[in-house]
């Protein structure tokens, strides 16, 4: 069966993209700024859900270039993720040059566990990507996010596609980013996966007075648990 990843940034979404029929959950905060690590508290509830969910593990916005400190401090949240009863963690690190910090994802790995591991976007700044599938299976990561190396995944799909032949079965290929409900039957016909990644979102307005004192943007993306369904909808058309 083709699997339905829905990235979600609150408790709400979470519960809007079971309510849909989602496969699996990637927990996150902060999904305007790409997602951050979520609370303690956002994990324990996700991780009462009847579907697995997997916490992205980010210290904070801006690069993937993250120092010392801030790997050990992920380590931990890793670790908090686990002790929480989550599925799996969503990782990534890079180096100055854009490769994959292969020593902060090392260290990551291992404190995962057993735990599924993600290697998470990060992919899709490297300079080599055939490298960098590589690195993340001698890791031991069990899939990874992508749009190709595009701004979309519609737009990547030749280079997902790509990725999916030389990935041989031996990590899996998770495509993300501008899949919609809209586009996801088209796309399908092109790559030929076993799950997808979407926020299944829509925009939703904000208080006028909380976004004039900066506190927010005039949107916020939440899931939409009728696009959750839709999407369901073309996968299970397709299994």
């Amino acid at each position: 069966m083709l699997l339905l990843e829905t990235c979600v940034d609150s408790v709400e979404g979470a519960l809007a993209a079971v309510a849909g029929g989602t496969d699996r959950i990637e927990l996150c905060s902060a999904l305007e700024v790409g997602g951050l690590t979520p609370s303690l508290g956002q994990m324990r509830a996700a991780a009462a859900l009847p579907v697995p969910v997997h916490a992205l593990i980010r210290s904070r916005a801006g690069d993937f270039c993250f120092g010392p400190d801030e790997v050990a401090a992920m380590i931990v949240d890793i670790g908090t993720a686990r002790d929480a009863g989550l599925a799996g963690v969503v990782l990534g690190a890079a180096l100055a040059d854009g490769r994959l910090d292969l020593a902060a994802l090392g260290a990551m790995r291992a404190a995962a566990g057993s735990m599924s591991v993600t290697l998470h976007r990060v992919f899709d700044l490297v300079p080599d990507p055939a490298a960098a599938l590589e690195g993340a299976v001698t890791l031991g990561f069990d899939r990874i996010l992508t749009s190709g190396g595009a701004r979309s995944a519609p737009e990547g799909a030749e280079a997902i596609a790509r990725l999916v032949t030389r990935a041989r079965g031996r990590i899996g290929i998770l495509p993300a980013a501008g899949l919609t409900s809209a586009n996801l039957a088209d796309f399908l016909g092109l790559v030929p996966v076993g799950e997808v990644h979407s926020a299944c979102g829509r925009d939703v307005a904000m208080a006028s007075r909380a976004v004039e004192m900066e506190f927010c943007h005039a949107t916020r993306l939440v899931t939409d648990v009728d696009e959750v369904r839709a999407m369901r909808a073309i996968l299970s058309a397709r299994s």
